[in-house]
């Protein structure tokens, strides 16, 4: 049994060898500018939607604040009491488009990263599943996997939300529903590759119950290509969003999301009033940007090879 103990010990790193692998990552990464860039945009798109309320001039979800009047305005035009100035304009229901692209910044953000959080803990939870128990389960989760992955990813949001409805619940359970499968892939690949080696079978040895070695063990030797997979996953699911919502099958009015508020102002690109699209388009780009600028230099970062 001290054998057995001695050989866990020895093949698992060791506290001061995973920080330093830890900050040694994190100096790779602050010696990218692009990447250093892409963080400090992606911090403060989070801060301005996380301080919407105090920022804004106006809440576009009361109605109360809209006036029809001030519908279609151009930027820099004065609101019609005169308190503050519509810098980006005003869209066809008179919401301040500054406003309503914070608020629509949230929303958007919201989808994203809840969708990617709960298929990163569903995907990766089947993975090391399918890997550790092996078998029939192996097979039948994974044929599942390529099932869903056989298939275009936008059509198959488009057929389950023309049946559950819109809805930012709805949105959210679709994205999950169709994105667990890339994190159970990559996980199971990983799991397969760490559950051979001799610290497992030393745990298995001294009679360690499966949870434990796969949330103790395997799980953390798999987490960054899992964490590079989370980043980009982010990005995609707010372009996924913000195309269900152009399409109309997406939020809501009352909820509106930088892709919705892009298919309200399309109508109106023939008329010249362009700013109801484009300053949304630009919001949308620059979030996505930010957050594959930062997915990007994680997953070189997070390159085996550097782990050695």
């Amino acid at each position: 049994m001290s054998l057995i103990t001695r050989q866990v010990t020895s093949t698992s790193a060791s506290p001061r060898r995973e920080h330093s692998i830890w900050c040694r990552m994190a100096a790779d990464f602050a010696r990218s500018r692009i990447a250093l860039a892409g963080l400090l945009l992606l911090a403060a798109v989070l801060l301005v939607a996380l301080v919407a309320p105090w920022i804004t001039p106006q809440n576009p979800y009361d109605l109360m604040q809209l006036d029809v009047l001030d519908a279609r305005l151009p930027p820099g035009s004065p609101q019609g009491s005169g308190q503050y100035t519509y810098w980006l304009g005003t869209d066809g229901q008179g919401r301040d488009l500054y406003s309503a692209i914070v608020y629509g910044l949230r929303i958007s953000l919201l989808v994203g990263v809840g969708s990617a959080a709960v298929a990163a803990v569903v995907g990766t939870l089947m993975g090391l599943l399918a890997a550790y128990a092996g078998g029939r389960i192996d097979a039948l989760i994974m044929r599942l996997v390529d099932l869903l992955l056989s298939f275009p990813t936008l059509l198959m949001a488009l057929m389950i939300l023309a049946w559950t409805g819109k809805g930012v619940g709805n949105v959210v359970l679709t994205l999950v529903l169709l994105e667990w499968a890339y994190y159970a892939r990559t996980a199971r690949g990983q799991a397969l590759v760490e559950a051979r080696r001799d610290y497992v079978e030393a745990a298995r040895g001294l009679g360690l119950p499966d949870w434990r070695i796969l949330l103790g063990h395997i799980l953390p030797n798999c987490l960054p290509p899992l964490l590079v997979i989370g980043a980009l996953q982010v990005a995609r699911a707010i372009t996924l969003e913000a195309t269900l919502s152009f399409l109309g099958l997406g939020v809501p009015i009352t909820e509106p999301s930088l892709g919705l508020l892009i298919s309200n102002g399309y109508q109106y690109l023939l008329s010249n009033e362009y700013w109801i699209s484009v300053f949304p388009g630009l919001a949308l780009l620059a979030t996505i940007v930010a957050i594959n600028l930062v997915g990007d230099q994680l997953r070189d970062v997070l390159n085996p090879r550097l782990m050695k």
